[in-house]
Parts: C-alpha cells; sequence; structure tokens
C-alpha cells in the first residue's frame, strides 16, 4: 500500500442506478463470508499474514503479525483486524495485513468487500491489489489497483487509486469520494473495482464513481496479469501521521465478505 495523491471530492454526486454484479451478468468464482468460529484465523487455504514491521515503504509503525489477537474471526461472520497499542519488536503498534498471494487470484472481475473501517487519526484502513508478478517485475511495474482506503481522521472520504510504472506514490492517479452524510465507521460498506481489458472502474455500495483506462496512466499494467487481494490496517505512515492522544485503541477494521466475481461467458 502506498500514500496516493488525492483528487477532487465527488460527494455532491448524487445516488445513481446501481451498476452492481445483479444489474450487468455476473457469475461468483470466489466468496469468504468469515463463518468460523470465534478466535479462528483466517482460511489458511485463501489468506496468508504479511509479518513485519519495517514500516512497509511508507514510514508505517505497526508490527503486523500472525496472531489472532490481531487478525481473527469473530463467530459472528466478521474478520476483524485489529491495532493495538503495545510494545511489539522494536514497534509501538501491532495489527495485521493478510494477502491472497499464489492462492485466489484472478485477472478480470468484480472484486469487492463489505467492510466497516475505525475512526481515529493515524489510522488507515485498506482493500487492495497487487500485480502478480510483483517478485519478478517489482512495484510499482506490477501494477497496483487501492480499492478502497480512508484515512482514519476523514472516515467520510475515501479513495480509489492506480499506482504503477510512471504513477506511483504521490504521482499516483485515481479520486475520492465522501458520504453524503455519516462516516465509514458507522455502518458496512461495499467496496468494489470491475477490471476488464482496458478500462478500471471503481464503486461504493454499487455507485460507480470513477473508470480509468490506459489514456489516463502513463503505462497500463493492469490487463493480462493475475492480481492477489490484501486488506490491512496501518498505523500511521507518509499518507496521514501518526495518531495521537484522541485516537482510541484497540481498533478493528471489520469485514463481512469478500467476493470476486467473473462476467458471465467470459
Amino acid at each position: 500500500m502506498s500514500s496516493i495523491l488525492l483528487f477532487a471530492l465527488l460527494a455532491s454526486c448524487g445516488p445513481s442506478e446501481p451498476e452492481g454484479p445483479l444489474q450487468t451478468g455476473w457469475s461468483l468464482v470466489f466468496e469468504d463470508d468469515f463463518e468460523g468460529a470465534e478466535g479462528e484465523p483466517p482460511n489458511p487455504d485463501y489468506w496468508t499474514h504479511d509479518v513485519g514491521g519495517d514500516g512497509w515503504g511508507n514510514e508505517q509503525l505497526e508490527y503486523n503479525t500472525d496472531r489472532v489477537e490481531n487478525v481473527f474471526q469473530d463467530g459472528l461472520g466478521k474478520l476483524q483486524i485489529v491495532a493495538i497499542e503495545e510494545a511489539y519488536e522494536g514497534n509501538a503498534y501491532t495489527s495485521g495485513r493478510i494477502t491472497t498471494k499464489g492462492k485466489v487470484e484472478f485477472t478480470y472481475g468484480r472484486f469487492e468487500a463489505e467492510i466497516r473501517v475505525p475512526a481515529g487519526n493515524g489510522l488507515w484502513p485498506a482493500f487492495w491489489l497487487l500485480g502478480g508478478t510483483i517478485d519478478e517485475v517489482g512495484w510499482p511495474a506490477c501494477g497496483e489497483v487501492d480499492i478502497m482506503e480512508v484515512r482514519g481522521d476523514a472516515p467520510d472520504t475515501m479513495s480509489g487509486t492506480l499506482h504503477g510504472p510512471g504513477f506511483s506514490g504521490g504521482d499516483s492517479v485515481g479520486a475520492s469520494f465522501t458520504l453524503p452524510e455519516g462516516t465509514f465507521e458507522e455502518d458496512y460498506h461495499t467496496f468494489a473495482v470491475e477490471i476488464d481489458p482496458g478500462f478500471i472502474a471503481f464503486y461504493v455500495d454499487d455507485y460507480l464513481y470513477q473508470r480509468l483506462a490506459p489514456g489516463d496512466v502513463a503505462a497500463w499494467v493492469f490487463d493480462d496479469t493475475p492480481k492477489f487481494m490484501i486488506l490491512n490496517l496501518a498505523v500511521g505512515g507518509t499518507f496521514l501521521g501518526p495518531p495521537d492522544d484522541s485516537t482510541e485503541f484497540p481498533a478493528a477494521l471489520k469485514v463481512r465478505s469478500v467476493r470476486v466475481y467473473e462476467r458471465t461467458g467470459g
């Protein structure tokens, strides 16, 4: 995950007719509804933990562990990724980051998750994709699709962004969406992208708020490459700065489902 350049807010856009999978013809090809028992880790057939605390390229402050204290199913149909203020392996916080790398990867389709984010200065929840070629070509040449990032100090606004060669970090390309009322902390929302050859469309609750194509970026690296999913809750970093005394810990990113659809008929 990388810090992003926020673009013009689209809060003034009212709701439109849904354009999600029920309306446009999709087949469900992957689903995780986190129905495990209380305290169970996420399904190891789907998810792997990224473990470490070296800043993750963004000067993040947390150590991401594989402990159930930080990532667990709650027995109520939700995955929780929990950031804790504690000294651990030289870091002041712990949290979790899980990925489907090498286990669940798709080149095209609709990637979506139902998520409720935490609020608070220094909290940085995200749902995103990386190209499966990352070990061969590195980042950002592999391509990155940030489906949802929220700054904890502005929980009514989320961002969707593309990173690639010539448009990464602060030079990334994307847009932000602000809820007409309320915040993303107050309830679950569905964050999704639809990736087809030659374009990527970004949605919040089936509202299409941006569509990007090859002409919008320096190099289109998003076709013909399998992509894996990542869920994480970062603490601090260059995107938003550190927590302060007002930030409440533990803080949890809650995920009710993750699904992938492919277009019916290919």
